[in-house]
Protein backbone atom coordinates (compact mmCIF):
# COMPACT_ATOMS: atom_id res chain seq x y z
CA UNK A 1 0.00 0.00 0.00
CA UNK A 2 1.31 3.48 -0.90
CA UNK A 3 0.71 6.77 0.88
CA UNK A 4 0.07 9.85 -1.25
CA UNK A 5 -0.46 13.20 0.48
CA UNK A 6 -1.33 11.34 3.67
CA UNK A 7 -4.04 9.28 1.93
CA UNK A 8 -3.62 5.55 1.64
CA UNK A 9 -3.92 4.15 -1.85
CA UNK A 10 -4.09 0.60 -3.00
CA UNK A 11 -2.00 -0.73 -5.83
CA UNK A 12 -4.89 0.16 -8.16
CA UNK A 13 -4.42 3.85 -7.28
CA UNK A 14 -7.90 4.26 -5.79
CA UNK A 15 -8.17 6.43 -2.67
CA UNK A 16 -9.48 4.80 0.46
CA UNK A 17 -11.86 6.60 2.79
CA UNK A 18 -10.03 9.27 4.79
CA UNK A 19 -12.30 9.08 7.84
CA UNK A 20 -14.38 6.42 9.47
CA UNK A 21 -18.18 6.84 9.34
CA UNK A 22 -19.23 9.56 11.77
CA UNK A 23 -15.80 11.20 11.85
CA UNK A 24 -15.10 14.66 10.48
CA UNK A 25 -12.05 16.07 8.79
CA UNK A 26 -12.58 19.23 10.84
CA UNK A 27 -13.24 18.18 14.43
CA UNK A 28 -13.19 21.78 15.69
CA UNK A 29 -15.97 22.61 13.23
CA UNK A 30 -17.36 26.02 12.37
CA UNK A 31 -17.19 28.53 15.23
CA UNK A 32 -20.47 28.89 17.11
CA UNK A 33 -22.60 31.68 15.70
CA UNK A 34 -20.51 32.18 12.54
CA UNK A 35 -23.41 31.48 10.20
CA UNK A 36 -26.03 33.17 12.36
CA UNK A 37 -24.02 36.43 12.49
CA UNK A 38 -24.12 36.64 8.70
CA UNK A 39 -27.81 35.77 8.65
CA UNK A 40 -28.62 38.33 11.33
CA UNK A 41 -26.60 41.03 9.52
CA UNK A 42 -28.28 40.27 6.22
CA UNK A 43 -31.78 40.26 7.69
CA UNK A 44 -31.09 43.53 9.54
CA UNK A 45 -29.86 45.20 6.33
CA UNK A 46 -32.85 43.86 4.39
CA UNK A 47 -35.23 45.04 7.10
CA UNK A 48 -33.67 48.52 7.17
CA UNK A 49 -33.88 48.78 3.38
CA UNK A 50 -37.47 47.60 3.41
CA UNK A 51 -38.37 50.20 6.04
CA UNK A 52 -37.12 52.91 3.69
CA UNK A 53 -38.09 51.57 0.25
CA UNK A 54 -40.53 48.68 0.77
CA UNK A 55 -43.86 50.19 -0.23
CA UNK A 56 -42.47 51.91 -3.32
CA UNK A 57 -40.68 48.75 -4.45
CA UNK A 58 -43.79 46.61 -3.97
CA UNK A 59 -45.84 49.08 -6.01
CA UNK A 60 -43.18 49.20 -8.76
CA UNK A 61 -42.95 45.39 -8.97
CA UNK A 62 -46.74 45.07 -9.00
CA UNK A 63 -46.97 47.62 -11.83
CA UNK A 64 -43.90 46.72 -13.93
CA UNK A 65 -43.61 42.96 -13.32
CA UNK A 66 -46.99 41.58 -12.25
CA UNK A 67 -45.91 37.97 -12.85
CA UNK A 68 -43.03 38.41 -10.36
CA UNK A 69 -45.41 40.10 -7.92
CA UNK A 70 -47.71 37.07 -8.06
CA UNK A 71 -44.75 34.72 -7.49
CA UNK A 72 -43.86 36.66 -4.35
CA UNK A 73 -47.45 36.58 -3.11
CA UNK A 74 -47.62 32.82 -3.72
CA UNK A 75 -44.28 32.31 -1.95
CA UNK A 76 -45.48 33.96 1.26
CA UNK A 77 -48.80 32.13 1.39
CA UNK A 78 -49.02 29.12 3.69
CA UNK A 79 -48.05 25.92 1.88
CA UNK A 80 -51.25 24.16 2.84
CA UNK A 81 -54.48 26.09 2.92
CA UNK A 82 -57.68 24.89 4.45
CA UNK A 83 -59.43 23.25 1.52
CA UNK A 84 -62.78 23.35 3.28
CA UNK A 85 -62.76 27.13 2.85
CA UNK A 86 -62.38 26.75 -0.91
CA UNK A 87 -64.85 23.91 -1.35
CA UNK A 88 -68.44 24.89 -2.11
CA UNK A 89 -70.87 23.72 0.52
CA UNK A 90 -73.26 22.46 -2.16
CA UNK A 91 -72.71 20.41 -5.29
CA UNK A 92 -73.28 22.04 -8.68
CA UNK A 93 -76.21 19.73 -9.46
CA UNK A 94 -77.94 20.97 -6.29
CA UNK A 95 -77.76 24.64 -7.37
CA UNK A 96 -80.50 26.43 -9.28
CA UNK A 97 -79.90 27.82 -12.75
CA UNK A 98 -79.88 31.36 -11.32
CA UNK A 99 -77.24 30.40 -8.72
CA UNK A 100 -75.08 28.78 -11.40
CA UNK A 101 -75.42 31.89 -13.60
CA UNK A 102 -74.33 34.11 -10.71
CA UNK A 103 -71.28 31.93 -10.11
CA UNK A 104 -70.41 31.87 -13.82
CA UNK A 105 -70.59 35.67 -14.14
CA UNK A 106 -68.75 36.29 -10.87
CA UNK A 107 -71.73 37.88 -9.13
CA UNK A 108 -72.03 35.19 -6.48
Amino acid sequence: MMRTNGVSTEKTGEKQNRWKPGQSGNPAGRPKGARSKLSESFLKALSDDFDVNGIEVIEKVRHDRPHEYLKIVAAVLPKQMQLEDLTPSRKAEDLTDDELACIATGHA
